[in-house]
């Protein structure tokens, strides 16, 4: 995976003329970690680190909580040693669980009703950083729940290149187009949703990033403490099967698809109320679901075996 990294940022170099200092760190590894902390004068942490496949944290669930939590306390740790206490974190919609309400405010109950290892293990970190916070007004942290987020980089230089069969629903649909795999999988068609398939709220990643952007703009003011959370989407849903027929428009490619079983931790339907962010980050999304079918589409076929073909 090392050649795929290397890859990856010699194009985001390439897209933003910056220079990418990159160091490969075992997240749990506390003395890696301190080394780079030792060297690096850091202020702030943008905390993206973690393993994300809801499916997969069903049946490995010590893998998540090791990787996800552990490693999270090992950072947070160094980040107290080096007196840096400045987070933006990287959380997920799935903290809340089965939705009690539609649309998701950010004070809808956590925890409770998560309904995978994943979204525990997201929520778990919440409350670490919240008791921290509380434990320590030097501290500052800002969580970002984000929704669905799919799309590439407009230019079609950078990517989802998930190893093996996609988790996520977009790479599986644009490996599907591009001919590298036979037939979309859609897990469950008998969902409580207008043609029975689940409802996400799918947001383009290139506006997640500049969720992270007004995210660390505001930690970094100088009257910004505590704790604070924002949802990150588009605030409205849609289902698997307008996903695919968005992105046969976007394409102009066919997209077969069978449907199979449901698949263990997916919920009926999630999506966002976002005002908060656009109100306090001056936030919101401007890209729709066509942008991010063609910017997923541009992506890859550009790239039909994703970064493989610069190895």
């Amino acid at each position: 995976m090392t050649w795929i990294v290397s890859e990856c940022l010699k194009r985001v170099e390439e897209i933003t003329g910056k220079e990418v200092i990159s160091i490969p760190v075992d997240l749990c590894d506390k003395d890696e970690l301190d080394n780079v902390f030792t060297k690096y004068k850091i202020n702030c942490v943008l905390h993206f680190a973690a393993l994300k496949a809801v499916g997969e944290s069903v049946s490995m669930p010590l893998n998540y909580y090791r990787n996800n939590v552990g490693g999270s306390i090992t950072l947070l740790e160094v980040m107290k040693a080096h007196n840096v206490k400045k987070m933006v974190y990287s959380s997920s919609a799935t903290v809340y669980g089965t939705p009690q309400k539609l649309p998701l405010t950010e004070d809808h109950p956590t925890g409770l009703g998560c309904t995978n290892p994943y979204g525990k293990s997201k929520h778990f970190v919440e409350e670490i950083l919240k008791d921290l916070v509380k434990s320590d007004d030097a501290w500052s942290v800002i969580s970002l729940r984000y929704f669905n987020p799919v799309g590439a980089h407009e230019s079609g230089k950078i990517g989802e290149d998930p190893k093996g069969i996609p988790n996520n629903i977009m790479p599986y649909i644009a490996q599907v187009a591009v001919g590298r795999r036979k037939d979309l999988k859609v897990f469950g068609n008998d969902y409580n949703t207008p043609d029975g398939t689940g409802v996400r709220d799918y947001v383009h990643i290139q506006d997640l990033a500049m969720g992270h952007v007004a995210a660390l703009t505001k930690i970094l003011t100088p009257n910004f403490s505590g704790w604070k959370v924002y949802n990150l989407g588009t605030g409205s849903g849609l289902s698997v099967l307008q996903l695919v027929k968005a992105f046969e428009v976007a394409s102009g490619q066919k997209v077969p698809y069978e449907i199979v079983g449901r698949r263990p931790g997916d919920i009926d339907a999630s999506y966002a109320d976002v005002s908060l962010a656009k109100k306090e980050l001056c936030w919101e999304a401007t890209k729709d679901v066509l942008d991010m079918c063609r910017d997923t589409w541009k992506w890859q076929s550009t790239n039909p075996n994703g970064y493989q073909v610069s190895k």
